[in-house]
C-alpha cells in the first residue's frame, strides 16, 4: 500500500499574507495540493511556479483562465496534465478543472482541482461535469480519482451530495478536527473538501498543523488535507 497526502486550498488570489500562505502550505506536508483562486490570467503559470517553488513543490497542471491548479511534491511522477473550461453559464464567472495524472511509488492516481460557483444550478452541473472529465482523464491509466475543491456549499446541499454519492467525502469517512473551512478567522462552514474514489482507504482528513495566526492571515479559507492509502 502507498500512503499519499492530498490537500485542497483556496488561496483567495494571493491577496493576503503570502509568507503566511507559504508556511501554511508547507505545514500541510502534502504530496499533491489542489488549488483554487490561484494566480490566473497574466503570467499565471510563472506565478504558480514561483509559489510552488517557495513551498518545495512544483506546478503539475493548471487552468489559467479560472485559477485552478494542482501542485506536486518531488516524489510524485507526472504522467499526464490536462485542464478544461467547464460549461459556461451566461452571466456567471467561468469555471475550470485542472487534472494531473501521476504515479506515487508506482501507484497511479488522477487528481483534479475544481472551484464551484455561487449559482446552485451551475454548481450542480459543474460538479457532475468535473467528476466525468476527471474519470475520463484517469481511464487510460487505470488510475483511481481524487477531486479536491471549494464546493461553495455545505455537505447537506445538492452539489456536495452529488459528489459524496459518487466519491468518498474524506472528512466524513475519517474526520480529524472540526472540519470547518470558512471563514478562516471565524470558521463556521465546511465548504472545501477532498473526495476519493471508492476503494481508496481514507486514513484521516482535517486541517493543516500550521502555526498560530498563519491560517487566518494566509487566506479567507482553511486548507483540508486527506491522508489516503492506495493499492500499488
Amino acid at each position: 500500500m502507498t500512503t499519499v497526502r492530498i490537500g485542497t486550498y483556496n488561496l483567495r488570489g494571493l491577496r493576503d499574507d503570502v509568507s503566511a500562505l507559504v508556511r501554511v502550505i508547507t505545514a500541510m506536508r502534502a504530496d499533491l495540493i489542489c488549488l483554487q483562486e490561484a494566480p490566473r490570467i497574466a503570467r499565471w503559470r510563472a506565478r504558480c511556479e514561483r509559489l510552488a517553488r517557495r513551498c518545495g513543490l512544483r506546478l503539475l497542471a493548471g487552468h489559467g483562465a479560472t485559477g485552478v491548479a494542482v501542485l506536486g511534491a518531488p516524489r510524485v511522477r507526472l504522467l499526464h496534465a490536462g485542464s478544461a473550461l467547464l460549461r459556461v453559464f451566461l452571466g456567471l464567472e467561468p469555471r475550470g478543472l485542472a487534472v494531473a495524472v501521476v504515479e506515487v511509488d508506482a501507484a497511479p492516481l488522477a487528481v483534479g482541482s475544481v472551484h464551484l460557483g455561487l449559482d446552485g444550478r451551475a454548481r450542480l452541473h459543474h460538479a457532475a461535469e468535473a467528476v466525468e472529465r476527471l474519470r475520463r482523464a484517469a481511464a487510460p491509466y487505470r488510475a483511481p480519482v481524487v477531486l479536491g475543491g471549494d464546493v461553495n456549499e455545505n455537505p447537506h446541499q445538492p452539489a456536495w451530495r452529488y459528489l459524496a454519492a459518487r466519491l468518498t467525502d474524506c472528512y466524513a469517512a475519517a474526520p480529524r478536527g472540526d472540519g470547518l473551512t470558512f471563514t478562516s478567522r471565524r470558521p463556521a462552514h465546511r465548504i472545501d473538501g477532498v473526495f476519493a474514489a471508492p476503494g481508496i482507504q481514507v486514513v484521516s482528513c482535517g486541517g493543516a498543523d500550521a502555526e498560530g495566526a498563519d491560517p487566518a492571515r494566509a487566506s479567507d479559507h482553511l486548507p483540508v488535507v486527506a491522508e489516503l492509502r492506495l493499492a500499488g
